[in-house]
């Protein structure tokens, strides 16, 4: 690395590319239902850091509330977002279901957990700090 280039973890270098993609993803249980208690949310930010490895994607911050999860990741460009937000879904919905089954069962039924639609923005706009400052002011159910 040249000695003119400081360090910036924000920031990807590869061979041919230098890149700094951050999304911000929202994702609702099926219904908007209220399904997540604290308990659950970290569960689930446990496997989305996880499934976010797997890809070589950097969780940055997650957080949640009762009807819904925002997490911000800093993804490589070899790495299809839709591609990362199936696999974050589906791994966390099947695993959800799998560890906390009468819980999830009492808000969600007929196999899904996730609605279909989700919600991503690029954070090039923000400054990262403010996104992470909104994420980690949610009300995290107690």
């Amino acid at each position: 690395m040249s000695p003119r280039w400081e360090p910036n973890p924000d920031i990807r270098r590869g061979r041919s590319m230098v890149c700094a993609l951050h999304a911000h993803l929202v994702f609702i249980p099926k219904y908007r239902r209220g399904v997540f208690t604290d308990e659950i949310l970290r569960h689930c930010e446990d496997i989305m850091i996880e499934v976010c490895d797997s890809f070589g994607a950097e969780p940055v911050e997650f957080n949640g509330e009762e009807d819904h999860v925002h997490l911000l990741v800093h993804h490589p460009p070899k790495v299809a977002l839709s591609t990362l937000v199936n696999s974050l879904k589906g791994v966390s919905a099947r695993l959800l279901r799998k560890e906390h089954p009468t819980h999830v069962r009492t808000y969600l039924w007929g196999g899904h957990f996730w609605s279909l639609s989700y919600f991503a923005a690029s954070c090039g706009g923000a400054p990262l700090s403010i996104i992470k400052e909104y994420i980690e002011n949610q009300k995290r159910p107690g």
